[in-house]
């Protein structure tokens, strides 16, 4: 512990004392109980130790859901190290950008998942991947490629390093320290790296506690452990109240609800996405989800409020909440035994700690209830600003430690917070967030593409999806800006329509008015 504050690396451990033989994982026929996983986590921080990874150091982790995910996310902080998860839907270009910005020292990741070869995108990337000369060490977890290590060699190398040696290191760690870089897209183009020490343990703690979370629920985790709700709502929640979790390495709705019928699932979480997607599941073939307890589904939006209200028909009570990678997965929540409005018609209450404000788009005056404006807070989980981009930081952080969101909400007299929308040109594409001028930016490298926009248009499943606007000066066809981004950028962010049109809408100041491109997607397509 540091000065009461509990360390991420520390989660596995103190589970281990409390609850050693109860069940902590199931993934695919293996299971272990909680000692087991503490146990496999000190054998990879002993690894790390001997890889070289240094106090402070950044650790870049680009694979699928998986056991060794899991022990990565404890061992990294334990010894010190920062730990930054990386997109499994980047490609070559992404993970390049990432891996340099962040200044990771070290990669792990896994060689193939299904059809997509992480192994043959990093030979790919190549001399990317050095640049700035901070990386040293690549870890892969199955085929090696080309001057990296093998995981099981690293875990080899690590029974070398004595117990005392790594109670040292782990000693020196302070609640302050970076426990995580989390990579968000912005409106100014590539990803940032969101920096988190390790006070929001805490904040996952109590949400734990508010939702009464405890040794006898079974987690069903599909959430990508890359974000920080499957990180933080699912597996470290997991960690903490001695229960368990049945990990799955993507999200398939039949398989998830096949697991909740043997394993006992007792608690679902994900966007109304993945709900959308576990109730048509239901429908087609009812399981027993009896052992169902609760779920958590973000909810206050309208396009939200049906599928929360089906959910709970479908399964079970579900929690709303609101939370960012600026502020961590959960900075407000609703409680299990708030009305049913409450809970699908709202995004909760702010969490202990956690101060919310909303103020007038236009002159930054502090508004009162039920008026729609500016959402800002403030609290021991807000980040401490970008990696590396004190521009960035300071155009969202004010000296008093006042967040800018980005979003448009209002704080209701029950107290609740009801997310409206967002202000600032950020897309949401099935819970990813997706910078417009990011993929503008790409396909403004394309021959004949003069000018471009990208812009949101409505999707059932998704939220949104992302829509290009583009005046050219030759013939490139749509076929050719997407084939422009198969394999290099992440699926979410390729634009699903392509519209050519002869000039962009301007503002008087030369700005393009995407307001007006949305209305037009909405007839055009």
């Amino acid at each position: 512990m540091s000065d009461d504050w509990l360390l991420m690396g520390e989660v596995p451990e103190r589970a281990a004392r409390l609850w050693k033989d109860d069940l902590a994982l199931v993934f695919k026929d293996q299971r272990w109980t909680h000692g087991e996983f503490a146990a496999n986590v000190k054998e990879v921080a002993k690894g790390l130790i001997a890889l070289g990874v240094g106090h402070g150091d950044h650790v870049a982790v680009w694979m699928t859901n998986r056991p060794e995910w899991l022990h990565l996310m404890y061992a990294v902080p334990q010894v010190g190290g920062c730990i930054v998860p990386l997109n499994t839907r980047y490609r070559t270009d992404d993970v390049a950008y990432t891996v340099v910005q962040s200044q990771s020292k070290f990669l792990i990741a896994l060689d193939q998942s299904g059809p997509i070869n992480y192994g043959e995108m990093l030979i790919e990337a190549g001399g990317q991947l050095t640049e700035g000369g901070y990386l040293q060490t690549i870890v892969m977890l199955g085929e090696q490629i080309p001057d990296s290590i093998n995981w099981s060699a690293m875990l080899e190398q690590g029974a070398t390093v004595s117990d005392d040696e790594l109670e040292a290191r782990s000693s020196k760690v302070n609640v302050e320290d970076r426990m995580m870089l989390a990579y968000t897209s912005g409106t100014t183009g590539h990803p940032k790296g969101v920096v988190h020490c390790h006070k929001p343990v805490r904040n996952t703690y109590e949400r734990a506690m508010l939702l009464g979370h405890n040794r006898n629920d079974v987690h069903m985790s599909y959430l990508p452990l890359f974000h920080a709700y499957g990180f933080s709502e699912v597996a470290m929640m997991a960690g903490l109240t001695g229960g368990s979790q049945v990990l799955f390495d993507v999200f398939e709705a039949d398989e998830v609800l096949e697991a909740v019928e043997v394993e006992g699932g007792t608690v679902l979480h994900g966007f109304d996405s993945h709900w959308a997607d576990l109730i048509r599941s239901q429908q087609q073939n009812e399981r027993d989800v009896s052992s169902l307890r609760v779920g958590t589904l973000p909810a206050g939006m309208e396009s939200t409020i049906p599928i929360a209200r089906q959910a709970q028909d479908v399964f079970c009570p579900t929690t709303s909440g609101f939370g960012m990678s600026e502020s961590w997965a959960f900075i407000a929540s609703s409680h299990i035994t708030d009305s049913l409005e409450q809970r699908t018609e709202a995004s909760g209450y702010p969490m202990y700690g956690i101060e919310f404000e909303i103020r007038d788009l236009d002159t930054g005056q502090v508004l009162t209830a039920n008026q729609t404006g500016a959402l800002h807070v403030r609290g021991y989980t807000v980040t401490s600003g970008y990696w590396d981009k004190p521009e960035a930081t300071a155009e969202v952080l004010d000296d008093d430690g006042w967040l800018d969101t980005g979003d448009v909400a209002l704080l209701r007299p029950d107290g609740h917070v009801v997310f409206v929308g967002r202000h600032k040109d950020m897309l949401k594409v099935g819970g990813e967030n997706v910078s417009p001028a990011e993929v503008e930016g790409y396909l403004l490298e394309v021959d004949g593409v003069q000018e471009i926009a990208v812009v949101g248009y409505p999707d059932k499943r998704l939220v949104e999806v992302p829509v290009a606007f583009v005046v050219r000066s030759n013939d490139v066809t749509a076929e050719d800006l997407i084939e422009r981004c198969r394999g290099k950028i992440a699926s979410f962010k390729i634009p699903k329509h392509v519209i050519f049109i002869d000039e962009m809408p301007v503002t008087p100041s030369g700005k393009i008015r995407k307001v007006e491109l949305r209305e037009w997607a909405l007839t055009k397509i």
